[in-house]
């Protein structure tokens, strides 16, 4: 079928767009999507591997709704790295006039002026505080694509997509609904609950092999076997690889070393002019890996290729002071980056578009770079399939992730085919592999809104927003949910009851008979978007120490004490110097547990997240709080705006019941947005000025704005540079002009606001 055939289904100027585009055929599973009638209205559930169209439906979904009947579109991403590769891809509308924006920051934002689009994208968290915050434009979404919708099995934010999904189809009922995965194995169960029919297909662009590594050679399902001849000499790997035209005329490629399945298998891929993609069980793994194949790629490429990289380290090497950046840039140099959450997201950024355009050749990664991102490889390599879990031990990783894994192999257009291989170390564990990953159907997806933990925050905002007023209401709208579908919402009974009787006694709902009506706590918390029991840990730290002085390190543990909070691992090295740090600092902390209870050792984790973050705050260096803690400069990021989120929230609270923090935890949590100490505050209320900046100003004698104002202009420049002193001059009245203009702020410097976490990477 002919995009061109959809004459009947679509304006011309959709057809004509794509057709400009280079788009002609319509892929097997987009034209089974046009058969269930998905451009007439019907709600889908595409199940179909990646790179197999299914963008392609969402998006003539959205444009006709929009461009037809003037409906606006809600599409929800699980992580704020795919929202931004859509908004870029979704950008490219503009030419018909359609307008989109995105949104993933500030939990208790209206975000009013983001409805002005006629697409918005967002994830699941956030979309949920958009409803939660009662803006108006969400009665006016006519298409809601979501995507990874099988990530409903997710513990973290499975619940929260499934409730978003059930409150959208109750605010609006006749709303499309386009849900989006590569692998769900019961997709129509899932249809089912969705009123919507299935396109389900194993059709892909590209060719996809699977097979098992083991004793030199892959055996793949189908019989196709791969013999790999040990690379013994740097002449035998020079003459293989100097067949291919994208390597350079003089070779320096070392020997592969006997036992070493990941670099032959790399080597190999090189030798065909392909890239690859290495999954590795930890981070850990992931840069050894790095390192470990830099020295091979590096001899396969091109002197332009090197000249590109070099370029791109540099551009690591620019933002970074911490020797994680140190090493990405080192091996970047020679074709190979690491990937994983450890990283600053600008540096996972520049390697995934480096990787993209074809600079980078092989990147080594943990899991998380398969969910849902557009980083497709000519060879996946699985290099293990088992993942430490805490009081497990190393279990082998679900079917689901393998596939998704798998799933990134071959680059349509540039690929004949993908292979995906996973590594295996006896005959009998190569015949394990092929069974249950190769052979083997994906998991069920199955709705994790039975915990109790989940479920709090989404009761609190479901009475708090209007959707329920009593019991009957509650449970009739948890009976729309996924789990009701799948179970029963009785099973639910007892688990309501126990969150109510909670939210009663924390005074943040009101019971009188049969009616459940929020409280201004209540609306409050929901809006806020935090656990319930994250606003009673605040309240009940915050009451018991009124009357006496509260420190900033004490507020940093009181929010750290949260459910919310992620906390930092206790290494065996770490108990000597938190421990003293608690003895030396204990009248700063909110409560200390007793040493020989059970809760002491969460305390003491408690205390070196707080530790972190106020290490952050007192500007120390990136370099040696990553030494320090353990973490990489994305966990600091990660970390941090957890906090800024939580002080913010704390503030909030503190304000409602008249406590005496507000102002301090107002200013902790701008301090902490900006990792600058409290005398940088009012510098640090100018655009472009981050504690970089500030610091700069202050230790040149400009403390205050009135300082600044009587400065001599050409000091200012000094100190900023030109762009930035004549932005800061005009904000300050001195010149005049736009003082929109980008400052060019360094790392760390402007920031998004406060933000929800991607802590799945």
């Amino acid at each position: 079928m002919k995009i061109s055939d959809l004459e009947d289904k679509l304006p011309d100027r959709i057809i004509k767009f794509y057709m400009e585009g280079g788009l002609d055929e319509l892929y097997p599973p987009q034209e089974e999507a046009v058969r269930q009638g998905f451009l007439d209205g019907n709600n889908v559930l595409v199940a179909v591997p990646t790179a197999s169209g299914k963008t392609l439906i969402a998006e003539l979904a959205m444009l006709k709704s929009i461009l037809e009947r003037g409906g606006k579109a809600l599409y929800i991403v699980p992580l704020r790295a795919l929202a931004s590769e859509k908004y870029e891809r979704f950008k490219e509308f503009h030419s018909l006039g359609v307008k989109v924006g995105i949104s993933t920051g500030d939990f208790d934002a209206r975000d009013e002026m983001i409805g002005r689009n006629d697409i918005i994208i967002t994830t699941s968290e956030k979309a949920d505080s958009l409803l939660r915050n009662q803006v108006s434009w969400i009665h006016e979404i006519t298409v809601i694509v979501a995507d990874e919708i099988h990530l409903i099995e997710s513990p973290d934010r499975g619940p929260t997509l499934e409730v978003v999904i059930s409150k959208l189809r109750y605010v609006n009922p006749k709303t499309q609904i386009i849900a989006l995965s590569a692998t769900v194995s019961n997709a129509t169960e899932l249809a089912l609950w969705l009123d919507a029919k299935v396109v389900h297909s194993n059709w892909r662009p590209v060719e996809l092999r699977e097979g098992v590594y083991h004793d030199n050679h892959i055996d793949f399902v189908g019989g196709i076997s791969r013999n790999f001849v040990p690379q013994d000499s740097v002449e035998q790997s020079s003459t293989s690889l100097a067949k291919t035209s994208f390597l350079q005329d003089r070779l320096e490629i070392p020997p592969i070393k006997g036992g070493d399945e990941t670099a032959a298998l790399v080597f190999n891929t090189l030798q065909g002019g392909g890239q690859c993609l290495v999954f590795e069980a930890s981070r850990r793994n992931a840069e050894s890996a790095a390192k470990k194949l830099s020295s091979i790629v590096k001899g396969a490429l091109s002197e332009d290729n090197l000249k590109l990289l070099n370029n791109v380290s540099q551009e690591i090497l620019s933002a970074t002071e911490t020797e994680i950046g140190e090493r990405l840039a080192k091996y970047v140099r020679c074709g190979v980056a690491f990937h994983h959450a450890g990283l600053r997201s600008e540096h996972r950024s520049l390697v995934e578009s480096n990787f993209r355009s074809g600079a980078i050749k092989v990147i080594t990664c943990t899991p998380t770079l398969a969910a849902g991102l557009n980083m497709p490889a000519r060879r996946v390599v699985i290099h293990s399939y088992r993942r430490y879990e805490v009081n497990l031990g190393n279990q082998p990783i679900p079917i689901l992730e393998y596939k998704q894994m798998c799933g990134r192999a071959g680059r349509p257009g540039l690929d004949p085919y993908g292979e995906s291989v996973v590594l295996a170390k006896s005959d009998r564990e190569k015949d394990w592999l092929t069974d249950n990953y190769i052979l083997g159907e994906p998991e069920n997806i199955t709705s994790k809104l039975g915990n109790e933990s989940a479920l709090r925050t989404h009761i609190l905002s479901l009475i708090s927003t209007g959707f329920a007023n009593d019991m009957s209401t509650l449970l009739k709208f948890l009976d729309s949910t996924f789990y009701a579908y799948q179970y029963d919402v009785v099973f639910l009974e007892d688990t309501v009851m126990r969150i109510v009787d909670f939210l009663k006694v924390e005074d943040m709902i009101h019971v009188k008979d049969d009616d459940i009506v929020p409280t201004g706590l209540g609306d409050l918390v929901s809006r806020l978007y935090i656990d319930p029991l994250s606003a009673s840990a605040i309240i009940h730290g915050l009451r018991d120490r009124i009357g006496e002085r509260v420190y900033d390190l004490g507020l940093l543990q009181l929010v750290c004490r949260t459910p919310d909070m992620r906390l930092l691992y206790m290494r065996s090295k770490d108990y000597g110097w938190v421990d003293a740090l608690v003895k030396s600092r204990s009248s700063e902390f909110i409560s200390i547990p007793d040493e020989m209870g059970d809760d002491y050792e969460w305390f003491l984790g408690e205390v070196k997240t707080a530790s972190l973050i106020h290490e952050w705050i007192n500007e120390n260096p990136e370099r040696a709080i990553t030494e320090k803690f353990g973490v990489g400069p994305g966990d600091i990021r990660s970390i941090c705006e957890l906090a800024e989120w939580l002080t913010h929230s704390t503030a909030e609270i503190s304000k409602y019941l008249e406590l005496d923090v507000t102002g301090q935890a107002r200013e902790l949590a701008v301090m902490v947005h900006h990792g600058a100490s409290r005398e940088l505050m009012e510098l640090l209320s100018l655009r472009g000025v981050g504690r970089v900046r500030a610091r700069k100003l202050y230790s040149a004698g400009y403390k205050t704005l009135d300082a600044l104002r009587g400065a001599d202009r050409k000091k200012i420049r000094a100190i900023l540079g030109d762009k930035t002193g004549n932005r800061v001059l005009r904000q300050l009245g001195i010149m005049e002009g736009d003082v929109s203009e980008d400052g060019g702020a360094d790392a760390y410097e402007r920031g998004s606001s406060v933000t929800l976490t991607d802590f799945s990477e």
